[in-house]
């Protein structure tokens, strides 16, 4: 891959125009640009405002499915006739887009290869690739005119109607699921092998309502990987039992269960004993071979060294972003982390006291703290194994995040060579 190359991404409209495609490609200019690509949009309708930070925006209305041309020769198209405009839209497309698509390093052309909304521009980029005027085209195919149920009466046989179902030399192919790829194969006559799948994916920050702050710590402890987020609310006294929380991280470590263990409390600073008991914490963490794995929210600021205390909104963000909720207390007056566990939804790992039992009831995994910390540990297990939530958190995190499909999929294809 050449230095700071250029990105293009094409499509009919851009946003503030809502629809499904729209949202996918700003999710891609956001991830692009932070990976430090120059990125531009050409599109026919849109706004450079509306569209994410960084990201160029080139319009030129013809591309727009529903410009005043477009949509005049669309009801001849539909029925079989090629209008005498058909051509005289076709070059002007082509005479535009010569000169802005031959600047890309790579251009992501979304739905024209394979939908019927604009056939002039389908008949233009085609020839552009054929010209090779655009260098490296990747056709990101969402759906298909030709086995759509709802627009397949919409084409017919021969030119310009085939181009829709004619696989292109040189152009990278992408479908957004299996499904839909094994249609792909299926009207190309090829192998599934030749089509790439890239799913779409979610935001954590804009889906979960993280603040900057929250945003910016679970970022720093790599809370959105795929690991198991235990969560523990408390402060840091020896009453929060937290040496058997951190024996059971181990224990599920150990199982072949990753976790992340998180601690969001201080500890009391004018207490000469409370602050050997953290340090005697952080010196088994370190024999425990967990220093990637338990962390103390109150070490986690952004200045080296100074004690970092969080605000209720940014521990609801752990909230939300956790799995599970862990409290091996050996005594609680209250336990107001069960409340707040179960407003969020979180599954309760708690030991047996009274204030707890009263609150949770039998809505609640109990753990005997006296016993061996590998028993904890399997009840943890056997609920994270089975629940079918909790699996798809945890896959959704790993595999379906925007950051995670970017890079394991997106930035692969800039790699490829179509024609190798």
């Amino acid at each position: 891959m050449k230095p700071d190359p250029k990105i293009g991404i094409l499509h009919y409209t851009a946003p503030p125009v809502v629809g499904g495609v729209e949202a996918v490609i700003a999710a891609h200019c956001r991830e692009f640009f932070k990976a430090g690509f120059n990125v531009t949009v050409i599109s026919g309708r849109g706004s450079e405002y509306s569209l994410p930070l960084g990201t160029d925006l080139v319009k030129l209305p013809l591309l727009d499915s529903q410009h005043p041309r477009i949509r005049q020769i669309n009801p001849d198209l539909e029925n079989g006739v090629v209008p005498a405009a058909f051509k005289t839209i076709t070059d002007e497309l082509l005479e535009s887009l010569h000169s802005i698509l031959a600047d890309f390093d790579f251009l992501i052309v979304h739905n024209v290869f394979t939908k019927h909304f604009n056939l002039p521009l389908t008949a233009a980029l085609t020839k552009l690739v054929e010209q090779k005027t655009i260098r490296s085209c990747t056709a990101w195919c969402h759906d298909f005119t030709w086995t759509s149920e709802n627009s397949r009466e919409k084409v017919h046989p021969g030119y310009p109607w085939d181009l829709l179902r004619t696989k292109l030399k040189d152009v990278t192919y992408v479908t957004v699921s299996r499904d839909r790829q094994h249609d792909l194969a299926g009207l190309f006559g090829i192998s599934t092998d030749e089509i790439h799948v890239v799913y779409n994916g979610v935001d954590p920050e804009e889906l979960l309502g993280l603040s900057a702050e929250g945003l910016g710590l679970v970022k720093r402890i790599r809370y959105l990987d795929e690991s198991l987020n235990l969560l523990m609310p408390v402060r840091i006294t020896q009453a929060k039992n937290l040496e058997f929380a951190f024996r059971v991280s181990a224990a599920l470590k150990d199982m072949g269960c990753p976790n992340k263990l998180i601690i969001t409390g201080p500890p009391d600073p004018h207490s000469v004993t409370n602050m050997l008991y953290f340090q005697s914490l952080k010196d088994m963490r370190i024999e425990l071979g967990l220093e990637d794995s338990i962390f103390f929210v109150y070490e986690q600021g952004t200045e080296s060294g100074e004690p970092y205390t969080v605000s209720m909104q940014v521990i609801g963000d752990l909230y939300r972003t956790s799995d599970a909720l862990l409290m091996p207390s050996h005594r609680e007056g209250f336990g107001m982390p069960v409340l707040e566990a179960g407003l969020v939804g979180l599954p309760v790992f708690c030991s047996e006291i009274p204030a707890a039992q009263e609150l949770g009831m039998e809505d609640m995994y109990w753990l005997n703290p006296e016993a061996r910390p590998e028993e904890a540990a399997q009840v943890i297990l056997s609920w994270a194994e089975q629940d079918k939530t909790s699996r798809m958190r945890r896959r959704t995190r790993q595999n379906y995040t925007w950051r995670a499909i970017f890079k394991q999929n997106i930035l692969p294809l800039l790699e490829q060579d179509p024609r190798d």
